[in-house]
């Protein structure tokens, strides 16, 4: 019996509940198609199975790019934070990161809700666990009933439910999540079609009763008091904010770790998939890092209604009984009682080298995979991914070009990029030091970067347009003021200047004022009455001194875009074949046929193809140009 029932036709089907598939499913719905969210767990969608966290380095970065472009994640976490903190505070702009503690109930509250209000979606709780594919174009899945649903795009957004297994010490079963049944029959589905499957690690740390920590033996971690948000979008909640503690593992922990290492799951050599190198097992930490005494451990809320709490850094997949004495090891933690056991899990994934730039498979027409089954961790670098995906299946179904975003453009653009070219073995995390343009992919100036970009899409509306452009203009305009305002030596500028270790002895504009390293628009206000009674708001006086201050920075870097710019318009025939370029080295061309790159500049950027290769493929690119248009005359 065919199992297709009326309804169950979509345009898009995401499968997962995610923080990638909500994503992804927000854009489809919202850009006008019929779109299926299927889901493990309906009560688990939106989850954070690791730390209740958003932001923090590089990573405030997508979450502010997310909402630039119409996305949900910024908003969420504006909605659900029990405390917001600025890292990196005193340093340069553009490693300034906004991080969020969360309240993992209300988190998933928050978007199950979004998600259910949301015109053109439904959800569903089942397992896909087949693809319908003919003729190498997606056109449904199958559930684990055997139903089947019909749509001409698909995303996968698995985490790590695709044949995950858990781990604590030698005890393993299978599991995406503790707790939560693994996604089984997809994998070979995938393997069916010719797409390569391998296997990754992660892990998270155990969860304990806060009523049995001795707080006083910790240092207190408070919020900001002055807050700033994720969304650009005005009159973010206020909310009374929770503090984190922090401690320090001992002597005594390393002892325990160290003894116990024969009952480690990974070190046994159980767990053949690689863990994240930027955020490892505190074994690791402790046997890779052995001459450090002592390594930083957060204890943070996982919400306002619960004495459920997270122990930050300390992931492990020794067994249950070592894991209480670690924990009893740490000042403030010698009555710990543990709620839920750390583990480690090990799951499928899908190298993303086999996906184009706009994250669709090579080898499957409408089929795309977003998050963690393309290789990344963390919630933010899902949500990018997601976003993206969603709006690709829409635009599919619309036959108009694939968007792809380049890396001069955004952190999302460098994420998608390091994932289908580089050829990542390793679960990947984003940093500030991925993109050799972040000056220029600040957080505060996601918006003038990608909010164009969401508009022209559909998923920003007229009113959000116009309060940006308003912003825009407005920036533009003080920035001007500013630089054609000049002041004169007077005692009362310098008196004023005198706070900030300043004083002038010639004219000078208020612009030069700023790029000074101690002085800042909050200085300026002293001195100039335009300025104090602007009543601009924090965001936009701060990138007005960012655009002033660094501005000879910045010059440079968009040089850089501009020359980068013409090796990324030198486009790569599709049908090309690198085995017979002798001139290349052999590592060069088998890693270019494998990956396949559209343009030079992607090409130079991928592993194992070495620049004078790159400068012999451009000779022959252009040879081959010339000679077409020799035959074309």
């Amino acid at each position: 019996m065919d199992k297709i029932f009326k309804g169950f036709e979509f345009d898009v089907i995401i499968v997962g509940g995610g923080h990638a598939g909500c994503e992804a499913a927000l854009a489809a719905a919202r850009l006008g198609a019929r779109t299926l969210l299927t889901s493990l767990n309906l009560e688990n969608i939106a989850t954070m199975p690791c730390n209740p966290a958003i932001g923090g380095p590089a990573k405030s970065n997508l979450v502010r790019e997310i909402d630039a472009m119409g996305g949900e994640m910024g908003l969420a976490a504006d909605a659900t934070y029990v405390q917001m903190k600025m890292l990196n505070r005193s340093k340069g702009p553009a490693v300034r990161a906004l991080r969020a503690q969360s309240d993992k109930k209300e988190y998933m509250k928050y978007m199950r809700n979004v998600l259910e209000n949301q015109e053109n979606l439904s959800l569903k709780q089942c397992t896909v666990v087949d693809l319908m594919v003919k003729d190498d174009k997606i056109y449904g899945v199958i559930d684990e009933l055997g139903y089947k649903y019909r749509a001409d795009t698909v995303i996968l957004t698995t985490g790590t439910s695709l044949s995950g297994k858990i781990f604590i010490g030698l005890q393993s079963f299978p599991s995406g999540r503790l707790g939560e049944m693994p996604a089984i029959g997809l994998s070979a589905a995938l393997e069916r079609e010719g797409i390569t499957v391998k296997k990754l690690k992660t892990g998270t740390p155990a969860r304990v009763d806060a009523r049995t920590i001795d707080f006083s033996k910790t240092t207190i971690q408070p919020g900001d008091d002055e807050l700033n948000f994720f969304s650009f979008e005005p009159d973010r909640p206020v909310k009374k904010q929770m503090p984190c503690y922090l401690t320090r593992t001992t002597k005594e922990t390393h002892g325990i770790i160290l003894a116990n290492l024969d009952r480690s799951p990974l070190y046994g050599g159980l767990i053949q998939g690689v863990g994240p190198r930027y955020c490892p097992s505190i074994e690791d930490k402790v046997v890779r890092f052995a001459d450090k005494e002592s390594h930083h451990i957060f204890i943070e809320p996982e919400g306002r209604d619960t004495y459920e709490t997270y122990i930050q850094g300390f992931s492990t997949s020794l067994p249950a009984d070592v894991q209480l004495k670690m924990l009893r090891s740490l000042p403030g933690l010698e009555n710990v009682w543990i709620l839920k056991p750390a583990y480690a899990v090990e799951y499928d994934y899908v190298p993303a080298v086999q996906l184009t730039h706009s994250l669709m498979t090579k080898k499957i027409e409408g089929l795309f995979c977003a998050g963690q089954i393309n290789g990344t961790s963390g919630y933010e670098e899902a949500a990018a991914q997601g976003l993206i995906a969603g709006i690709n299946a829409v635009r599919m179904l619309e036959r108009k070009s694939l968007i792809t975003l380049s890396r001069s453009s955004s952190y999302i653009g460098t994420l998608i990029d390091d994932l289908v070219t580089k050829d990542i073995e390793e679960p990947y995390r984003m940093l500030t030091s991925r993109s050799e343009y972040r000056l220029i992919l600040r957080q505060d100036n996601a918006d003038a970067r990608l909010t164009p970009l969401g508009y022209r899409i559909g998923l920003v509306n007229k009113e959000r347009w116009t309060r940006f452009k308003d912003k825009q203009r407005i920036i533009k305009q003080e920035i001007k003021r500013l630089e054609k305002t000049r002041v004169r030596p007077d005692e009362e500028i310098n008196n004023s200047l005198a706070e900030y270790s300043e004083q002038i002895k010639m004219n000078y504009s208020l612009a030069e004022l700023i790029k000074r390293p101690g002085l800042n628009y909050e200085a300026i206000t002293r001195i100039d009455e335009t300025a104090r009674n602007a009543g601009f708001s924090r965001d936009i006086r701060e990138q007005v001194e960012v655009e002033i201050k660094y501005s000879g920075y910045i010059e440079r870097q968009n040089a850089q875009i501009s020359q980068a710019d013409k090796l990324e318009k030198m486009k790569i025939p599709a049908d090309i074949d690198y085995q017979s370029m002798n001139q290349l080295s052999q590592e060069s061309r088998d890693r270019l046929s494998k990956i396949r790159p559209v343009t030079l500049a992607q090409a130079a950027r991928i592993g194992g193809v070495n620049p004078a290769d790159i400068s012999l493929l451009m000779v022959i690119l252009e040879s081959k140009r010339r000679q077409q248009e020799f035959v074309k005359k």
